[in-house]
């Protein structure tokens, strides 16, 4: 990353790689969304084991690129459990629906 000579240089970046993000969190939203419709009871949306996963490899990737690991748990942890609200709302929808057609 060159360094930035003004801050509305490095606010550009910021707004740069923030559409960057979104659409890379959107992504993941679909995807979180389709597990949703695979997982059988409501309990399975919750897996710690899964989260300690993800949570290991993203601070690996974080020290690799010279990143905070301690940042990017941070960071990983508070998405996660906005994601497990998003695909726990979305699991209700599909099989509560289908069990109340």
């Amino acid at each position: 990353m060159p360094p930035c000579q003004s801050l509305t240089e490095i606010r550009d970046n910021i707004d740069r790689l923030d559409r960057q993000i979104v659409a890379l969190l959107c992504e993941r939203q679909g995807y979180v969304g389709q597990a949703a419709a695979f997982k059988p009871t409501r309990s399975d949306v919750v897996v710690p084991e899964r989260i300690e996963e993800i949570v290991g490899k993203v601070r690996a990737l974080a020290a690799e690129r010279g990143g905070s690991a301690d940042l990017m748990e941070r960071i990983y942890r508070a998405m996660i459990d906005a994601y497990i609200a998003f695909e726990d709302r979305r699991w209700g929808e599909l099989h509560d629906k289908a069990s109340h057609p």
